[in-house]
């Protein structure tokens, strides 16, 4: 089932000023595409790596502050489809990580390093596949035109200390103290000030050359050219829903009205191209719908959308009801809808897994796990799948068979952090204290909590049922968290003062 954590006011306040204005690095955009030479003047002001770990520190803020979707299904088509559009013009200079933001509001931005997230009201916006294209379009091209390094500019101390304000802002939003309201505040005022003082802007000629070069990966990856346009004109009477305000989707962006204007006009230099969407993006779309209001709401929206057949996609609308009546545990009837979705959908990974955990919540692990070991046979990197065959296993009793498989995964998948946090749970059931602490120790240094992440690695390194090579992995990793948490701890205190 996705892992996901709702967004809290305080937080969301702290990841749009991260997006929107002390990192006013993170462009709230959409597209791009073929990559001029111009020198690259910017690598003489922050290098690729400088980028990279500008990018990483403010992913760790953003998963820390509860706005990351954690979910596998989302952001794994979100990446399926980011990188489709990364590899249709070669000569991009990071890896990209596409990721969603648990958020209702209209917004995507990119990061230095080749993040790039996107509000989930954004992908329930967008009604075909290419429009969402050329949202991820636009923003691949902030990250491949070296927009951020361009705009940092020589003001790279004011921007990490700026990053470190908002940290600060996120953790007094978590505190449960009368003072925790003034002390974000304090924080957020903190952070912009800091960022106006930077003056790390995305220009108006930087949004220009992205809505360019976005049109033109999207159209060489074989997507509709007239979606930009469209999805342009749809943003465009969104408006009407804000009380006083535009989406913050066009703050520091041209005239939207000159945007519509100049996307007509490169669609109409294209043949035309009507391209079908794919399953996944709609199946995608039900699982999110799914996730509103209450599980009471959920299976509301998708009965009424069946009996009225106001769907693009039966499938993912079956899909959609099965996943709500998950969502409200009454699973009787899953089992029932989840027979009905299986006649009529083609074999897919996203109805395996589904199937997996509407046999595994309704108790029967022996069936799951069998569902499971066919699915993962077929699909071996869907990493729902990776992620809930353990979870079965554990609950089945079979930890050392979950040790086993899990070990393998993560030479796959090292850096994935709820991997890791799976892993503790295992070998907390197998009574193996070092390796617990160690994968509970990656998983909060994933999250961005390092703090916790060395107090794991304390308690690794203090367990004694680990082998030499155990022993000093533990250790190093302790090293290495120690490091960077007096690093951050100095940001911090650099920005309170």
């Amino acid at each position: 089932m996705p892992r996901f954590t709702l967004l809290q006011l305080s937080s969301r306040r702290a990841i749009a000023l991260i997006v929107a204005t002390s990192l006013t690095i993170a462009p709230v955009a959409l597209a791009q595409s073929a990559l001029p030479d111009l020198g690259d003047p910017s690598q003489a002001l922050l290098s690729g790596g400088q980028e990279r770990k500008i990018g990483e520190t403010v992913m760790r803020q953003i998963r820390s502050s509860g706005a990351y979707l954690n979910d596998p299904e989302v952001n794994g088509y979100l990446n399926d489809l980011g990188n489709r559009l990364v590899t249709a013009i070669p000569g991009a200079p990071f890896d990209f990580e596409f990721f969603a933001i648990g958020d209702s509001g209209i917004n995507a931005f990119a990061l230095p390093g080749g993040f790039v997230g996107v509000n989930s009201g954004v992908i329930l916006l967008a009604q075909t596949e290419s429009e969402l294209a050329s949202v991820l379009a636009h923003e691949i091209s902030h990250v491949t035109q070296h927009h951020i390094a361009r705009s940092v500019g020589n003001q790279r101390d004011a921007l990490l200390m700026s990053l470190a304000a908002l940290a600060a802002a996120v953790l007094a939003s978590r505190s449960h103290s009368s003072s925790s309201g003034d002390m974000t505040q304090a924080a957020i005022a903190s952070a912009q000030g800091l960022a106006i003082q930077s003056q790390i802007n995305f220009t108006r000629q930087n949004e220009e050359e992205a809505d360019r070069l976005g049109f033109e990966r999207m159209y060489a990856a074989g997507f509709d050219p007239s979606a930009m346009a469209t999805l342009f004109e749809r943003l465009q009477r969104a408006t009407i829903w804000f009380e006083g305000d535009t989406p913050s989707y066009f703050h520091d962006h041209p005239e939207t009205y000159q945007r519509i204007a100049e996307a007509q006009a490169r669609a109409y230099s294209k043949p035309v191209r009507q391209v079908p969407d794919s399953l996944d993006f709609h199946m995608v779309r039900a699982l999110l719908k799914s996730y509103e209001g209450t599980p009471k709401d959920a299976i509301s929206f998708f009965e009424h959308a069946l009996a009225e057949k106001k769907y693009n996609s039966e499938v993912a609308a079956r899909y959609g009801l099965v996943a709500s009546l998950l969502r409200a545990q009454d699973f009787k009837r899953a089992l029932g809808e989840l027979a009905t979705l299986e006649k009529i959908a083609p074999p897919h990974p996203m109805v395996e897994a589904m199937a997996g955990q509407v046999l595994m919540q309704s108790g029967q692990l022996k069936a799951a796990i069998a569902r499971y070991q066919t699915a993962i046979e077929r699909y071996p990197a869907k990493m729902q799948l990776v992620y809930d065959y353990p979870d079965a296993l554990l609950r089945n009793n079979q930890a050392d068979k979950a040790a086993g498989f899990l070990s393998q995964q993560l030479q796959r998948f090292p850096s994935d952090g709820p991997l890791h946090q799976i892993a503790a749970r295992v070998y907390a059931a197998l009574g193996k204290q070092l390796l617990q602490h160690q994968h509970q120790g990656e998983y909060y240094a994933w999250q961005g909590n390092l703090r916790a992440a060395v107090t794991q690695f304390e308690l690794a390194v203090k367990s004694s049922d680990g082998d030499f090579y155990q022993m000093s992995a533990a250790e190093s990793r302790l090293r290495q968290a120690r490091e960077e948490l007096a690093e951050q701890q100095k940001n911090a205190a650099s920005a309170r003062g």
